[in-house]
């Protein structure tokens, strides 16, 4: 009994696989390990090379190229805007003009209607016969005919303030309209500028101290970059510029005389502007865009100038390259999203771009697009 428990409980022996059942283990076998593998290595595919610091510089070049194409949009947005604003609010004045007349003649016509309730009326003729003084009723009967002509004209007179406030009523809603539709607009290119600096400074963050440093000094050379000074000629503050090479205010003086008196007050507006921010929208008189900086100095000069590039670039008279005198209005790119003001000897002063501050560059630094003499 003893000996068959035993070996009831004994574990069978195992016979090693021989054969074509040998061979069929070894495959699941091995397709067993290249699904474990393949199962370890699924989530983690290899990443994509970081991009070189050139590529960074590259890509920050044209979000800042792109951020001022849509600022000058932007620009031209809120001009949109604004006018539409005046329209809808002189809309409002005169709808309130309309109403107050109406409400004018209105009291009038139930003055007089209150009267005639209140004196009640006979028939003419009878009146006539029952009158003690035909000739005085003939004399009064005369008033109340020109009464009733003049009720009968602030009558008409009513209609036709209804008519012109139905109207003004609804211009003032198409331009409503007009006005929601370019808030819109504006809030679009806004939120395209923000996102474009954003992604910029993002870029830039993934520069080491050193690559960023040399991004900053090969940007300020292409724009005309000098020592780190303000508009004051102190050192710039951090909080109005991004660190770099900043213009120097007392940097020469083009000797090239201006052709007259308002484009020398508008050049020397542009060199007091020097070492002032660039603050996309802006127009002074502590910042400036590219297009707000010539605007105001040409305000200066007791001109008044469109605020966009692309409606600058018509302000006045096209010249040539080589016919350009200080004052004239310098535009670059295929869209026209930069402008300067030139100021002789090949030199420009512009506002650049966010970080880089009102500076002296050369115009050929960037692809010249044409150019406006404005006076």
């Amino acid at each position: 009994m003893a000996a068959h428990r035993k070996s009831a409980h004994r574990k069978p022996k195992q016979r090693p696989f021989t054969g074509p059942a040998a061979r069929t283990a070894a495959t699941l076998a091995l397709a067993g390990a290249a699904t474990a593998t393949s199962a370890t290595g699924a989530g983690a595919a290899p990443a994509e090379p970081a991009p070189t610091a050139a590529q960074v510089r590259a890509k920050v070049d044209r979000l800042y190229h792109d951020a001022e194409v849509a600022t000058e949009k932007y620009n031209g947005a809120k001009e949109k805007e604004a006018a539409a604003t005046r329209a809808v609010d002189a809309l409002a004045d005169e709808a309130a003009r309309r109403t107050d007349r109406l409400n004018t003649a209105r009291h009038t016509l139930g003055s007089m209607a209150t009267a005639q309730y209140r004196t009640g009326t006979l028939d003419p003729a009878l009146q006539l016969a029952l009158s003690s003084d035909p000739d005085s009723y003939l004399e009064r009967a005369a008033h109340l005919d020109r009464a009733g002509d003049r009720q009968a004209s602030l009558l008409s007179n009513i209609r036709r303030q209804l008519s012109g406030i139905a109207r003004v009523k609804a211009r003032a809603d198409q331009e409503t309209e007009a006005l929601a539709a370019r808030r819109a607009e504006l809030d679009k290119h806004r939120t395209a500028i923000r996102t474009k600096l954003a992604d910029a400074r993002t870029l830039l963050a993934t520069l080491t101290a050193a690559e960023r440093a040399a991004y900053e000094r090969a940007a300020d050379a292409a724009h005309g970059g000098g020592p780190a000074t303000s508009a004051d000629g102190s050192t710039a503050h951090p909080d109005r510029a991004v660190t770099g090479a900043h213009a120097d205010r007392s940097a020469p003086r083009a000797s090239v005389a201006a052709p007259n008196s308002r484009a020398a007050r508008a050049v020397s507006f542009a060199h007091g502007a020097i070492g002032k921010p660039y603050v996309w929208g802006a127009t002074g008189p502590n910042a400036f865009d590219c297009s707000g900086l010539t605007q105001a100095a040409w305000k200066a000069a007791g001109v008044s100038l469109p605020r966009t590039t692309y409606t600058q670039i018509n302000a006045g008279q096209r010249v040539s390259h080589s016919e350009l005198a200080p004052g004239d209005l310098v535009f670059f790119y295929s869209g026209i999203s930069h402008v300067g003001l030139y100021i002789g000897g090949g030199q420009m002063i512009h506002a650049p771009r966010p970080g880089a501050p009102v500076r002296i560059a050369p115009i050929s630094q960037m692809p010249f697009a044409g150019a406006t003499r404005v006076a």
